[in-house]
């Protein structure tokens, strides 16, 4: 076995492990964290079922940003919808046999690669050429965009540029899922693209991308407009009264 394939064996088997424990530790964070206030964004819903409506808008449609900002809208829902479909392209690496759902989802992942990067250019040119959005932005946010934008680029290279045998890619993911190493195939592209995908998933966890299991706990989404029928107390408030 080639010095390579154990190299990028052991940096998947470290990422992994860094993207579950860090972000499961900043999940239970967030549910650790107390709600002292009624803060849901108004108009909000009453109820609990419209809570779950309104968080499922916000998860596919992206409404609170779709009414601020059309453009940003754009972008960021065709780069989300892109990344969903080339996540679940990617599914066929990790399944022997591959699902039928999968499978049929082939042709489009290919091709939601454009949109994905086309996405993260029209986001990154917002933080370049927008004003008030290039005062707050931080190098982090660049360097994020950039990473994005480097793993999509180097995936549609080894798709239509320069080609990978992804039998052999495909049998050493599902190795190093059984934990019988198969031998890496050695293409330049690809082994910038993986490194890449491991080093998304080692600043993942410490990252703004957090924001996709945060949104799940933003009490100005998840919280009931009923502040006036029932009085609010977090937690750790309640535990004091007793």
């Amino acid at each position: 076995m080639s010095a390579l394939t154990i190299l990028y064996a052991l940096l998947f088997y470290a990422a992994a492990l860094v993207f579950v424990v860090g972000t499961g530790a900043r999940i239970r964070s967030y549910l650790r964290t107390p709600a002292p206030l009624k803060i849901p964004t108004t108009p909000a819903p009453t109820t609990a079922g419209g809570v779950g409506l309104r968080m499922a808008r916000e998860v596919v449609l992206f409404e609170s940003l779709f009414r601020a900002s059309k453009w940003t809208w754009l972008f960021g829902w065709t780069f989300h919808a892109a990344l969903l479909l080339v996540v679940l392209r990617h599914l066929r690496y990790f399944q022997q046999p591959v699902w039928s759902a999968v499978a049929f989802v082939q042709p489009f992942g290919t091709y939601a690669g454009f949109a994905m990067v086309a996405g993260l250019a029209g986001l990154w040119a917002r933080r370049r050429w927008v004003d008030r959005v290039r005062y707050i932005s931080t190098p982090s946010d660049h360097l994020m965009l950039a990473l994005l934008l480097a793993i999509g680029l180097s995936g549609l290279a080894m798709r239509f540029v320069a080609h990978t045998d992804i039998v052999a890619l495909k049998a050493f993911v599902l190795g190093l899922m059984r934990l019988d190493w198969q031998p890496l195939p050695t293409q330049p592209v690809l082994l910038v693209h993986l490194a890449l995908v491991a080093l998304l998933m080692f600043v993942f966890p410490v990252s703004k991308l957090l924001h996709a299991p945060g949104l799940f706990f933003s009490p100005t989404r998840n919280q009931t407009d009923n502040a006036r029928e029932q009085r609010h107390v977090a937690g750790w408030a309640a535990a004091l009264e007793k």
